[in-house]
């Protein structure tokens, strides 16, 4: 029987629209039974979540044309105990934003090329309030994340 994979979420909210858009690829996730999830706030999940860790979906609000200081904390958090030991490992985020998002998305973006990570799928950014469509898109970004994974595709 082969090895379960582990997709971790990790994500920082403070209105509660990125914890809505969380808890959506959390469901869309765990739809794939053979794939263990785990979901994590930013300020809860440390070095070895990484490493136990066979791909990632990371949420955050925009703030300021940012990633939130939550998301940031995590990167600062764990970037050195896990240096070198993440090579190639999948992942893709989801914004709530208030503008364009695309500021958040740049700044996860080169945090990850420094862990080596490889995005797998177009950042998921949702502009102002969280609707059904964007729900539905969530679970659906969690849901393939997963069935990449119990695959063998990443």
């Amino acid at each position: 029987m082969p090895e379960r994979r582990r997709l971790l979420i990790v994500y920082h909210t403070q209105s509660g629209h990125t914890g809505q858009l969380a808890a959506a690829v959390f469901e869309g996730a765990s739809r794939v039974e053979e794939v263990d999830c785990v979901m994590l706030r930013a300020f809860d999940a440390g070095p070895d979540d990484l490493r136990a860790a066979d791909a990632l979906l990371l949420g955050t609000p925009e703030n300021f044309g940012t990633m939130s200081g939550g998301l940031k904390d995590f990167f600062d958090r764990t970037y050195y105990p896990v240096e070198g030991q993440m090579e190639g490992v999948p992942y893709a985020v989801f914004v709530s934003a208030g503008n364009d998002g695309t500021g958040a998305v740049r700044e996860i973006e080169r945090i990850a090329h420094g862990y080596g990570w490889r995005t797998i799928a177009e950042a998921l950014i949702v502009r102002g309030e969280i609707g059904a469509p964007d729900l539905l898109a969530a679970r659906d970004l969690g849901e393939a994340m997963a069935t990449g994974l119990s695959l063998g595709i990443y």
